[in-house]
């Protein structure tokens, strides 16, 4: 459970230290999904530059030059490679050609190892499992939305991506994981954060909630592309959820790449199943003693996998609707 968060400022009307304000009260209500590392991107003089490191956002130094006009930022918790090794934490640089691009994303890729097998994607130290969808645009050689539309399609888990370039063209590709995004129209910028109520809480904070908007609504499947100019152009993609299970254990085993063949829970170590079903539990935001508790009751792993698919009645399983 990461967050996305970033304004586009297109016209430039927004004053730096509104812009630089506004950003900072952002990501620290992004918080909220994710303090273990913090990181934004934007279009400078040189490039695409990337600012991150393994600290909660409120404690990211956001020195942006004047005039940076879009950014896109991420809050991290961490759940596949170390936050204390700063090249895991997000966004990624990427660079097709000459082009440079960065990529921050939400949620969790369940056929990262697989991928890396069957598209031969090049070795990395970067642990995080985002980074195969970097390598997936790479290897296609081009960054253009046919590009980013490949990528989509290839992925299985859950996901909501942003992508910058260096010509400050925005991104926003939709999985099934929340975003929400504003037009201020009247003002010239966009704002977006992975869920409106962290938008409306760090819009109201800075004095911008009252100011007329326009909701912009993303599905499964669409890809939003914000122009430099501030026209917006939409995207298709076919979101696949024929493999959503969360991990090597589940319903498909990515760890064979030899073969699809189905397996369930219970086939492999215990202790490892079990902390794969606990990292889950993480992101669901279900706390580890409710896992415990339903093992305890002689639920399968799969049963507890699907049940964490909708967190909000764990405790309806554990003590039944009187306590819920």
């Amino acid at each position: 459970m990461c967050c996305l968060f970033g304004i586009a400022d297109y016209k430039g009307n927004l004053k730096y230290s509104e812009r630089r304000k506004l950003l900072k009260t952002l990501s620290i209500c992004c918080e909220e999904r994710g303090t273990d590392a913090a990181g934004i991107a934007y279009k400078g003089n040189a490039g695409i530059e990337i600012i991150k490191n393994g600290v909660p956002a409120r404690k990211l130094n956001y020195k942006l030059p004047a005039d940076v006009k879009v950014v896109m930022g991420h809050t991290r918790l961490t759940t596949q490679g170390s936050e204390k090794k700063n090249y895991n934490n997000h966004p990624f640089m990427g660079l097709c050609g000459k082009k440079e691009f960065a990529l921050a994303h939400n949620g969790v890729i369940f056929n990262d190892d697989y991928l890396k097998v069957i598209e031969s994607l090049p070795k990395t130290v970067i642990e995080t499992d985002s980074y195969v969808a970097v390598q997936l645009i790479e290897k296609y050689g081009v960054f253009n939305a046919e590009a980013i539309v490949k990528m989509a399609e290839s992925i299985e888990g859950s996901f909501c991506f942003t992508l910058l370039d260096d010509e400050n063209s925005l991104y926003i590709v939709k999985g099934n994981n929340p975003m929400a995004v504003y037009d201020f129209k009247d003002n010239g910028f966009y704002i977006y954060a992975s869920t409106e109520e962290i938008l409306n809480k760090a819009l109201k904070q800075r004095g911008f909630l009252n100011i007329r908007h326009e909701k912009i609504i993303l599905k499964e499947g669409d890809i939003l592309k914000l122009n430099p100019d501030g026209s917006r152009e939409s995207f298709k993609f076919n979101y696949n959820e024929s493999y959503y299970s969360f991990g090597k254990y589940g319903i498909y085993n990515y760890s064979s790449i030899y073969s699809d063949e189905a397996c369930c829970y219970g086939y492999g170590n215990d202790e490892e199943i079990e902390k794969e079903l606990l990292d889950y539990a993480k992101i669901a935001g279900v706390d580890e003693s409710d896992v415990f508790a339903l093992i305890e009751m002689g639920y399968s792993y799969f049963e507890i996998e699907d049940m964490l698919m909708e967190p909000e009645f764990i405790h309806e399983y554990i003590y039944g609707c009187e306590s819920c």
